[in-house]
């Protein structure tokens, strides 16, 4: 076999490499959701996305004869580590073909950017944080992913194991059928909500996109309040928000977009996305062909065709002195309602900890089911 070299991406054109390989991956999977090219430059791009504000990241390639056989990215969050006390490095962009010798290299590669970094442990794969797409999937390799989730070979999660790769955390995927749950929703569930709401002087209502800014800014201050004990958690900064709001803002149905207040302040929001994955897949971008020309077919696939059939539960807070009062479930509740008479047919509740047992219940008493299963991996340099 060829020699094997694995190099920093230093220039445009070896970014456009590792950008592109993933096709040559997945060419012949029905399941895999190829991305904007467009987009992903943006994500690596450190003049564009705020993470490198608190953040470095070096990107390698792998080649034989001059052709890329595989790609990590290894990365440093200082936020990450100042959050939580700790020293860990992290990898993600983890691509490769089905070659064992060039798994384990560019693991190897990854381990020794963090020793030198001076990290002790590796986490990943994380793209870029818990606030991005992230995790291994182990289980459910036969559905394509939802909007922000991953998908990857089955092969990998060897490579990592055998490389001495433990189990740091497992993230779930619960799916509902929402016809089913609709109709088989007892009425006191209805009746239970209406009377949290009265017992706590809450008041719901949707997502103002009139006021959007403002929206964001209230969103913004309670997820990094609510989610601060949370496993992994990394607070969002203002760019970062800002940025993910942008991105959103065309995606967002305000009607599945949940906000509760307590006299004007927010105390819980619960947000649902249609999934852009199923026309984005049927778009199906790829290097050579002119965005323009994909774009047009994405917005032909959702906004004629309708073609997304799909909507995942994205994010839910709750601020602390409010939790285990049983909003989870009437946010939970509310969003099924709203997602059936919309038309979806089902839903995909993303991600929960394998630890959050709480959320996890919640989830089962409304008939989900684990479907699909990702993986966190930590291995000490």
């Amino acid at each position: 076999m060829p020699e094997l070299q694995i190099t920093a991406v230093s220039t445009k054109s070896e970014l456009e490499q590792f950008i592109t390989f993933p096709w040559q991956v997945y060419k012949s999977n029905p399941h895999w959701v190829p991305p904007l090219i467009s987009e992903r430059k943006r994500f690596l791009d450190p003049d564009h996305n705020p993470f490198f504000e608190h953040a470095k990241a070096t990107f390698y390639l792998a080649r034989r004869n001059g052709q890329v056989v595989g790609t990590i990215g290894a990365f440093s969050n200082q936020l990450y580590n100042q959050v939580h006390g700790e020293n860990a490095g992290f990898f993600g962009f983890y691509e490769v073909l089905d070659e064992p010798e060039t798994a384990r290299a560019l693991l190897a590669t990854a381990e020794a950017w963090g020793r030198q970094a001076g990290h002790d442990r590796l986490l990943g794969p994380m793209q870029y944080s818990t606030n991005d797409e992230l995790g291994l999937l182990i289980d459910g390799f036969d559905d394509p992913p939802r909007i922000l989730m991953t998908y990857n070979p089955p092969r990998y999660r060897g490579y990592l194991e055998e490389a001495g790769y433990l189990k740091a955390m497992d993230l779930l995927a619960y799916s509902v059928n929402v016809r089913e749950l609709h109709d088989g929703m007892p009425e006191k569930v209805g009746r239970v909500g209406q009377k949290i709401l009265k017992r706590w002087n809450l008041q719901l209502r949707r997502l103002n996109m009139k006021d959007f800014n403002r929206e964001v800014d209230r969103v913004k201050e309670m997820y990094n309040t609510s989610w601060e004990l949370n496993w992994g958690f990394v607070p969002m900064t203002d760019h970062e928000v800002n940025l993910l709001a942008k991105q959103l803002k065309s995606i967002i149905d305000p009607d599945l977009a949940l906000m509760l207040e307590k006299d004007g302040r927010l105390v819980s929001f619960a947000i649902a996305l249609p999934d852009l994955n199923q026309p984005l897949r049927l778009a199906y971008p790829r290097p050579g062909t002119p965005e323009l020309l994909t774009l047009a077919k994405l917005l032909w696939h959702w906004k004629v065709r309708k073609a997304p059939t799909w909507v995942r539960a994205w994010a839910l807070g709750i601020i602390p002195e409010y939790r285990g009062q049983g909003l989870e479930a009437l946010l939970l509740n509310e969003l099924v309602e709203t997602a059936y008479r919309k038309g979806y047919q089902f839903g995909e509740m993303s991600w929960i900890l394998e630890t959050n047992d709480k959320v996890q219940r919640t989830v089962e008493l409304m008939h989900g089911k684990v479907y699909k299963r990702y993986r966190i991996y930590q291995k000490p340099l």
